[in-house]
């Protein structure tokens, strides 16, 4: 703990820190890995579903942190540590304002076609998400437990993103903008050839998978630990590559490339195994995979593999979970489109019908009358 001494007449001297022990050897680290192992075996839910974090934070003693300076996680005081970015929050409030905006004005124009209120909550609730994300205790502890950190993740992948999505932002700017604007403006850059290619499939699912690969089997990751910067350059690429994969999943907006409900699935299918294979490379890793968590210095919450491993099995567990749902949701959409159709089919059918029952009505009529004259 930094220890602080004074001057008999003068002002308290600034903070000594106790210079750390060098590592003895590799034998603390193989019991250290013994140990973690154990307490894994022995409380499976618990480390497969990081229950641990919440009460360390709770509970916890205050942090001696190496490089990061991490707040002491005391409760209550940690519920009020929330961040007022104004990079972030600035954004999140005009972006729910213009939503609202443009859907009352819609309102207005159509009230007999009025905006589901559903997609301004699923709007809302998505930048609840990102907010939750990027200001809350969890960016607050985010560089200090990989298990934080990884729901962070989640958050700006696997949780904003498709609430966004489901929000149908391109489908209230096409119907909130004048015709105009809608033709020479909006419609041209969604069919702009840039939009094609960043939009193509295959690119949003390879994007989707480097963002995770990518970042977290790099040394992106502990940069971004280390480096403020960095660290929000990768939520940026997160969001970016989570929205663009979301968007033909939820498929409420128009895009250039329109998939089939089978398409969608086997699209959404195959992003599954990928995810599900980098949390178990995290849970699978026998060393701590960032010199950051690694040389962390605190004396609460778990060890840094226990950690490791709650964090990968997070990402795996709620990764299969999300993609479950929206490949469930498809198939949904896909019985309720074809039960429309049918519908709609068996309504021209029993038009169709009526017309030849009333033209042979008027045929028989005709028939008759002219039976009656001769």
């Amino acid at each position: 703990m930094p220890v602080r001494t004074a001057l008999p007449d003068g002002p308290p001297e600034e903070p000594v820190r106790r210079p750390r022990p060098r590592d003895p050897g590799q034998n603390a680290r193989v019991t250290n890995l013994l140990v973690t192992r154990r307490r894994a075996a022995r409380f499976p839910l618990a480390a497969g579903l990081g229950i641990g974090w919440p009460v360390w934070l709770i509970v916890a003693p205050a942090v001696q942190a190496h490089g990061t300076g991490a707040p002491a996680p005391i409760f209550p005081a940690v519920l009020g540590a929330w961040s007022a970015d104004p990079t972030i929050l600035v954004p999140i409030v005009l972006l729910a304002a213009v939503y609202l905006a443009a859907m009352r004005a819609v309102n207005r124009a159509h009230p007999t076609n009025p905006v589901p209120r559903i997609r301004a909550a699923c709007w809302l609730l998505g930048l609840g998400a990102i907010l939750v994300a990027l200001q809350s205790p969890i960016e607050a502890y985010d560089t200090t437990l990989f298990s934080l950190h990884m729901v962070q993740h989640i958050l700006l992948t696997l949780v904003g993103p498709p609430l966004l999505a489901l929000g149908a932002p391109i489908t209230l700017l096409l119907r909130a903008v004048r015709p105009e604007t809608r033709r020479r403006v909006v419609l041209p850059i969604l069919h702009s050839l840039p939009v094609r290619i960043i939009t193509f499939p295959l690119v949003t699912w390879l994007l989707f998978a480097l963002a995770m690969w990518g970042t977290h089997f790099s040394p992106i990751f502990n940069q971004s630990l280390e480096e403020p910067a960095v660290h929000q350059l990768e939520h940026a690429f997160y969001l970016v590559a989570g929205c663009l994969f979301w968007w033909p999943v939820v498929a409420l907006d128009p895009s250039p490339w329109r998939m089939s409900e089978p398409a969608r699935i086997l699209y959404t299918f195959l992003q599954m195994p990928q995810n599900s294979f980098l949390g178990l490379a995290i849970i699978s890793a026998t060393a701590p995979l960032y010199a950051h968590y690694a040389t962390l210095a605190r004396d609460w919450g778990p060890p840094v593999l226990e950690d490791q491993m709650m964090a990968g099995a997070l990402m795996w567990v709620v990764g299969d979970v999300v993609f479950l749902i929206a490949i469930l949701g498809i198939v949904l959409s896909w019985m309720r489109r074809e039960e429309r159709e049918t519908r709609a089919a068996d309504a021209r059918e029993d038009l169709a019908r009526a017309a030849l029952r009333e033209r042979e009505s008027r045929l028989a009529e005709r028939l008759a009358r002219e039976r009656g004259e001769s």
